[in-house]
């Protein structure tokens, strides 16, 4: 069994998922509006910066929760980017559950870690 070969596959059945494929017309429907994809990567980039500073322990990253909330509302009356984030969501829990999988079958856990 050749491991690239296998990976190809793994690949290609990612791509042919409905969580995928949902994603990425979600992806190209936002990408078309610049200022709704601006909002987005915003939106999710105070999450990465609070989840962030919540690991560091850094208490800013309380601040960032009001922003993050407040942003979050504005997005919920755009019904776009309502589907995009929670197609985004689906395909980022699929990917997630992939790793998990590949880290605990090759019992190294964490792939950050080798």
């Amino acid at each position: 069994m050749n491991v690239y070969d296998e990976a190809h596959k793994l690949s290609q059945a990612i791509k042919e998922s409905e969580e995928y494929k949902q994603f990425i017309e979600m992806k190209r429907i936002v990408d078309q509006d610049p200022q709704l994809s601006a909002k987005i990567k915003e939106f999710q980039e105070l999450q990465i910066r609070q989840q962030a500073g919540q690991l560091t322990g850094d208490a800013a990253a309380q601040n960032l929760m009001a922003q993050i909330q407040e942003m979050y509302q504005l997005m919920m009356r755009d019904p776009r980017a309502v589907q995009y984030l929670q197609v985004s969501m689906r395909f980022s829990l699929m990917m997630n559950d992939v790793f998990k999988i590949l880290g605990d079958t090759l019992e190294v856990g964490n792939f950050t870690n080798l």
